[in-house]
């Protein structure tokens, strides 16, 4: 799957969806398009104040499918999405909870369902 696809799963299919399991790959690549946009819209913002409407609208819309992606990429790794709130502690907080979603999927199963990358 391309760029633009792991966004639409994660935007149009899953925009709320907290259970399940997320590819490092899915994750990732919706990061990355979600940070171009942004910063074209960003830079845009120049050109007319419309832009930075749009840039907010666009921010504020993805805060819940960003969320949703990082409780499931969490849960690929075989934690609970309440790690998120690891990222509250200062400095520490936030390299953890980036080893945590850089961290490989587990094998097979676990408690939030089966790997597609490792199908049991």
């Amino acid at each position: 799957m391309d760029l633009v696809g792991y966004w639409k799963k994660c935007v149009m299919e899953n925009y709320a969806n907290f259970s399940g399991r997320a590819r490092r790959a899915e994750y990732w690549s919706f990061w990355l398009a979600n940070v171009i946009v942004l910063a074209i819209l960003f830079a845009l913002t120049r050109v007319s104040g419309l832009f930075f409407i749009l840039y907010l609208l666009y921010g504020i819309a993805l805060i819940v499918p960003g969320i949703a992606a990082g409780v499931r990429r969490l849960h690929d790794t075989g934690k609970s999405g309440w790690m998120l709130l690891i990222s509250f502690i200062p400095l520490v907080g936030a390299i953890i909870l980036l080893v945590f979603l850089f961290t490989d999927s587990t094998k097979g199963s676990n408690q939030y369902g089966v790997s597609e990358k490792y199908p049991a």
